[in-house]
């Protein structure tokens, strides 16, 4: 049974192998000015909890099988970080990982990720995402994201019911 806890201090070295192992299908993906090998070092990833990333992993027994960071930005939460170890992709744990970090507030959910990523965008679809493009994608990643305007070119953000409910601009439009 997988347990989803919210990560310790002593957690990041078994956090950044997951991250960088699933990140390698980005290698080719994604723009290569943007790709860098490891994906996440671990000064960045203490830089993103520095920064208000709450993250949860998920485990059976001690083997760590995913991770998922969330952040709390005034209106809305965002998903951050979000990756399971490539053995265990396709089994559920993402899911559970994504349903539990949603059931940590009411706020709407916004979730950054590459454009290019199709499988990334197809499982948040699955799971009552929709895309925002265009002008309203880039003004949320100005706002709610630090990123270089590199990778607001080659992002998307989806958002959940709860934005939509909150009567943002229609994704479909924006």
């Amino acid at each position: 049974m997988t347990l989803i806890r919210k990560s310790r201090d002593t957690d990041s070295p078994a956090i950044l192998p997951i991250i960088n192992a699933a990140a390698l299908a980005y290698r080719g993906v994604i723009p290569a000015d943007r790709w860098h090998d490891p994906y996440m070092a671990a000064a960045e990833l203490q830089r993103e909890i520095d920064d208000g990333i709450a993250f949860w992993v998920a485990e059976e027994g001690a083997q760590m099988l995913g991770v998922m960071g969330i952040q709390d930005k005034d209106e809305v939460a965002l998903v951050r970080h979000a990756y399971v170890t490539p053995g265990a992709q396709r089994t559920g744990v993402g899911a559970s990982l994504l349903r539990h970090v949603k059931g940590l507030t009411t706020k709407p959910f916004l979730i950054g990720t590459w454009a290019d990523a199709s499988w990334a965008i197809a499982f948040y679809q699955k799971h009552g995402f929709t895309v925002i493009r265009g002008e309203q994608k880039d003004s949320l990643l100005r706002k709610y994201w630090a990123i270089p305007a590199r990778q607001v070119e080659t992002s998307v953000v989806l958002a959940d019911d709860r934005w939509r409910a909150a009567g943002q601009r229609d994704p479909q439009t924006g």
